[in-house]
């Protein structure tokens, strides 16, 4: 499991969307029971924090102990630092694993042998991402623009992997059809900036050209955004799930 996101956790946990009730809505019927869950690569605990309102026990994992420190605080989650492909966790242990937006950066064979190992007989397995957003034809050209043509050598190889939703990811579990899921959040002009800021591509450009690529659109982002205070994000949900044993 790869690191891209310790140097910024506090951006990470402001501006990194959340993930919709639906999500957990159609994965908690397929559950036997909700005792003990493995989120792994947590990231700021965005997941987990969901989980812990009812599953007994939260197990969330990361590599970047720095996106630990801003995590969510429960009672019933305990954070760790552990890779995904190498764990502590005893045999038969979780009655569900969840992975948001962050097994694309796994090793695939690994980590699904560490699931095969700790989950227990029947237990779910849950992949959950998300696409680039949509907002305004306007504004998706101006971020197209920008993913594309700007940032867009600065992309990391594994960012292929969204953009095909996980579907060449290998998934050696008992896939399960799932509904297409839109999380819609309504940002302000300030929230899309800072979100931006979070991706690695990004950081990237910085740490290479010694300036931020973001100036280069804020002008055209700034007229397609217009004089709307708040607008409708839209991100596509990527949403894999499948019966471990």
């Amino acid at each position: 499991m790869k690191d891209h996101f310790s140097t910024s956790p506090e951006q990470y946990a402001k501006y990194r969307p959340d993930y919709p009730q639906t999500i957990f809505d159609f994965i908690y019927p397929l559950l036997n029971e909700k005792s003990v869950a493995w989120d792994c690569g947590t990231g700021n605990g965005q997941i987990a924090r969901e989980l812990s309102k009812d599953f007994k026990l939260v197990e969330a994992t990361d590599i970047s102990k720095q996106q630990l420190e801003h995590a969510f605080i429960a009672e019933n989650i305990n954070y760790s630092a552990q890779p995904a492909e190498k764990t502590n966790f005893t045999d038969n242990t979780f009655d569900l694993i969840t992975v948001a937006q962050a097994v694309h950066w796994f090793d695939f064979d690994k980590f699904n042998t560490e699931v095969k190992r700790v989950g227990k007989p029947n237990s779910i397995i849950a992949l959950i991402g998300y696409e680039l957003f949509n907002i305004t034809p306007e504004i998706d050209a101006v971020i197209n623009h920008f993913y594309k043509n700007i940032i867009g050598p600065f992309w990391l190889p594994e960012r292929k992997h969204i953009q095909e939703r996980y579907q060449k990811i290998p998934f050696p579990f008992r896939e399960l059809e799932t509904p297409e899921i839109n999380n819609i959040k309504l940002w302000k002009y300030e929230h899309l900036i800072g979100y931006l800021n979070t991706w690695s591509a990004v950081k990237h450009f910085k740490e290479k050209n010694k300036y931020n690529p973001i100036d280069d659109i804020e002008n055209d982002l700034k007229n397609a955004w217009g004089s709307s205070e708040i607008r409708r994000v839209i991100f596509p949900i990527i949403f894999r799930v499948g019966r471990v044993k």
